[in-house]
């Protein structure tokens, strides 16, 4: 096995075993990891169009309508349109949505605690900085990007 080979399985693995973790632990709140991943965008930078939402989705390429349609009918997610174009239409949580991404939410930071304890901070760092950029230019690296700005406020300096 060549190494980018064996890389490629590597990354294949993590992200399957994460995804694996944190749906068994989104399962007893009826959301599947995807579903949790709206939730929590939603939560963090409130209210947004279909559009922008799907600028920051990484499990979701294209449009998330049916990811936010599945929501809307569970009622955690409410649609609202823009009398000025109905197109455009501005998604909210609702009371039970924020709820649940309190709870999303806190199975993520037992996931991240999981990864924690199978890399030091500065495996993590390095990592960081090498997945960064191996993944520049691509839908899901410019997500991840908007994502982290929008909580810093400021694009990463540790970016390269």
């Amino acid at each position: 096995m060549i190494p980018e080979e064996e890389l490629r399985f590597l990354i294949l693995g993590a992200q399957r075993e994460g995804n694996r973790l944190l749906a068994q632990h989104l399962a007893p709140l009826g959301l599947t990891p995807s579903q949790g991943e709206v939730l929590r965008c939603l939560a963090d930078a409130g209210p947004l169009s279909l559009i922008a939402l799907g600028g920051l989705l990484v499990c979701e390429t294209g449009s998330p309508s049916r990811l936010v349609n599945t929501l809307v009918e569970k009622e955690l997610v409410t649609r609202e349109d823009n009398p000025a174009d109905r197109r455009q239409v501005t998604l909210k949580l609702t009371a039970q949505g924020r709820r649940l991404a309190g709870k999303v939410s806190k199975v993520e930071a037992g996931l991240h605690a999981w990864i924690g304890q199978r890399m030091d901070a500065g495996a993590l760092q390095a990592t960081t900085v090498h997945m960064r950029r191996f993944l520049s230019g691509t839908s899901a690296g410019e997500a991840i990007a908007r994502r982290k700005a929008g909580q810093t406020g400021k694009p990463d300096q540790d970016a390269e």
